[in-house]
């Protein structure tokens, strides 16, 4: 019997290399290090970047004499609610109370009440005979329209406020009804209640007696003081004088910092650094995770971030929950010229189910060269930064941008040392006893809100 070759020697016979053997002479092809956490950052695409010289833009606005418009927070011991002291502040004729026993006093008179969905708290019409804090849940204004039908005024949600004219001597009446369309907590200060405080503070009836009896110069529906002109008149008429006030103490923005030090030990960048610069990619990577902070708090942010510093008036509560394409043209009327709106995915898809439901199909258009949903021709962008609460809520953003439409701008400064992209710089540190070398990565950046239009928040939208 004849013996192969193959069985003398174990293995079957080539002739050329075998592929096993070629692979250990040669390099696989491989990617650049990949990275799940990059997103779109369609935020820092789309607001225009402004050069901030020294480290701070001032925002110059016209004088506003507004008294306080804000929203009223609480604190909770089990399923007791109380209103916090200095949150009454928040109430306009209660802005300028410094005296921390007149807040304390008219804290406690407040009662606690419990709403179902259907129930009325006031009725139209009825004389003003108490202040309600809402600390949770949705109400709905309520008021006969012209049709003999019932229209909606508005709506009331966690930390807003409604009866505040009982502080006055003379309440009126109310102009709406007041409806739960949820389940709600209520903080209720009576008529009686309050002018018992009125009686033991000092205090708190001279502050009152200040600003009522104070005379605020005209101003235009925007709050700023009004410019006096003449229209529709002939002859040599007296013309009326008049100047542009400002406001005393502009607000001024001071960028912001991420930062981050980037360790590499001198072994990978002398002898691992071919085919690819290992030094590069690590500092590509690093600027990426840097991008997403900045974008993450120039949403987030409580001093300059765009959900903290939206405009009260601007912030939208929706009817029913789920974000409807009523909510969304609601939204986008209280600007002119909105330019972007900004929401998380699955508040996107929200709103794509709702328009379904209505039969209602957004358009499309080509941003940057990506296909994304529009509504009523506003591109809706998806911005992962904006967060989900708790309670499976979130908010959608619209803006208008740039300088010269007083909107939303972003804000850096260039030419900074050892730049690497614009506000962003890598600077060397050294080397330690342990032949690691250590780079200080800088991004520089912060947004601010020229007037208060510029940016609107449709809040508590259901997913």
């Amino acid at each position: 019997m004849t013996t192969h070759p193959e069985d003398q020697r174990g293995h079957q016979q080539h002739s050329s290399l075998a592929t096993a053997a070629a692979r250990n002479l040669a390099t696989t092809t491989k990617t650049p290090p990949q990275m799940q956490g990059i997103s779109p950052r369609w935020l820092l695409r789309v607001l225009p970047w402004i050069e901030t010289t020294g480290g701070a833009y001032r925002v110059n606005r016209r004088a506003t004499h507004t008294l306080g418009d804000g929203r009223v927070e609480f604190v909770s011991t089990g399923p007791d609610v109380r209103v916090i002291p200095a949150e009454l502040r928040e109430i306009p004729l209660l802005r300028d109370l410094t005296d921390e026993a007149a807040l304390s006093a008219l804290a406690d008179a407040f009662t606690q009440r419990e709403y179902t969905a259907g129930e009325d708290l006031t009725l139209r019409g009825e004389a003003t005979a108490e202040l309600l804090l809402i600390a949770h849940g949705r109400l709905v204004k309520l008021a006969p329209g012209k049709y003999d039908d019932e229209i909606s005024l508005g709506v009331l949600a966690d930390g807003d406020h409604a009866g505040d004219q009982l502080l006055t001597p003379q309440p009126g009446t109310w102009g709406y009804t007041l409806k739960a369309t949820t389940r709600c907590t209520v903080l209720a200060l009576t008529a009686e209640a309050f002018q018992r405080v009125v009686e033991r503070s000092e205090a708190l009836r001279g502050h009152l007696e200040r600003v009522l009896s104070r005379r605020l110069p005209p101003q235009n529906r925007r709050g700023e003081a009004d410019v006096a002109l003449a229209s529709g008149h002939s002859g040599e008429a007296q013309l009326p004088g008049t100047f542009v006030d400002y406001e005393l103490s502009p607000r001024e923005y001071e960028l912001s910092v991420a930062q981050t030090v980037l360790r590499v030990h001198s072994r990978v960048t002398d002898i691992y650094n071919h085919p690819m610069n290992q030094l590069e990619e690590q500092l590509r990577l690093t600027v990426e995770a840097l991008r997403e902070r900045q974008e993450h708090e120039m949403v987030n942010n409580r001093g300059f971030g765009l959900l903290h510093n939206a405009d009260l008036s601007q912030r939208l509560h929706t009817r029913s929950g789920p974000p409807t394409p009523d909510d969304m043209d609601e939204l986008i009327s209280r600007r002119r010229k909105t330019r972007y709106l900004l929401a998380h995915p699955r508040a996107i898809a929200a709103i794509g189910r709702e328009c379904s439901r209505r039969g209602v199909y957004p358009g499309q258009t080509d941003c940057e060269g990506t296909s994304v949903p529009t509504w009523r021709g506003v591109p809706l962008l998806p911005c992962d930064k904006i967060p989900i609460r708790e309670d499976g809520t979130s908010s959608v953003l619209a803006m208008r941008t740039g300088q010269e439409d007083q909107g939303v701008v972003g804000l850096h400064q260039t030419g900074i040392p050892d730049e690497l992209h614009p506000s962003l710089n890598v600077r060397f540190m050294g080397i330690d006893d342990r032949a690691v070398l250590s780079y200080l990565v800088s991004a520089y950046f912060s947004a601010a809100v020229l007037v208060p239009d510029a940016l609107g928040i449709l809040e508590d939208v259901e997913l």
